[in-house]
């Protein structure tokens, strides 16, 4: 349940946030991680800007990533730095030992701070009411919104037009399409989320 967190730490909750290093969405997907994982870009679409989809991805990833290390703190830090980073600082740390805070000091300087504000995160979103921390009322819940399909292609502006639903609130139902316009699908349609 804590790992939800994790992408307060890498977007702050924003799906189209951008790293300087290409990363993108709310778990901050780099684009041969996506691919690996099955989200599709193109100059469209970018699933990585996907919230649903994005998600389960990270979900996969980190699963896999734990199938590896076997503990979270080392996932963090692999999902930070990548497994690679990670087992050459386990080689240089002596070897065997997959214990994050031993192997810490190996590890590249962002990936070092990385778990501990994984871990105040987490602390201050656990004990947020004592201190005095609430949530902003969200401009949508899921009981707002709705998912179709879309079978061919069809642009915001004209949605806007049919729907009267302004095309900034589209943009903020859909962030994974880039252009405002939902392509002609190749395979499974496309998703269109709306009020």
């Amino acid at each position: 349940l804590e790992l939800k967190y994790l992408a307060v730490i890498e977007s702050a909750l924003n799906p189209t946030a951008t790293s300087r290093a290409g990363a993108r969405g709310l778990w901050q997907f780099m684009y041969t991680t996506g691919k690996m994982y099955g989200l599709e870009v193109t100059s469209y679409v970018d699933e990585r800007c996907d919230p649903y989809l994005e998600t389960e991805a990270a979900c996969k990833l980190l699963k896999a990533l734990y199938k590896m290390f076997g503990d979270w703190q080392m996932v963090l830090a692999a999902y930070n730095a990548g497994p690679g980073t990670v087992t050459k600082a386990i080689r240089r740390a002596g070897g065997g030992d997959v214990d994050y805070w031993k192997i810490r000091s190996f590890l590249p300087k962002e990936t070092q701070s990385y778990v501990p504000a994984f871990i105040a995160a987490t602390y201050v979103m656990t004990y947020h009411a004592e201190y005095n921390l609430y949530a902003v009322a969200p401009r949508k819940t899921f009981y707002d919104v709705d998912t179709i399909s879309v079978k061919q292609q069809v642009t915001f502006s004209q949605l806007e037009s049919v729907l009267g639903i302004s095309h900034d609130e589209l943009e903020f139902l859909n962030p994974m399409y880039k252009l405002g316009i939902i392509p002609i699908p190749l395979g499974e349609p496309y998703k269109l989320v709306l009020p």
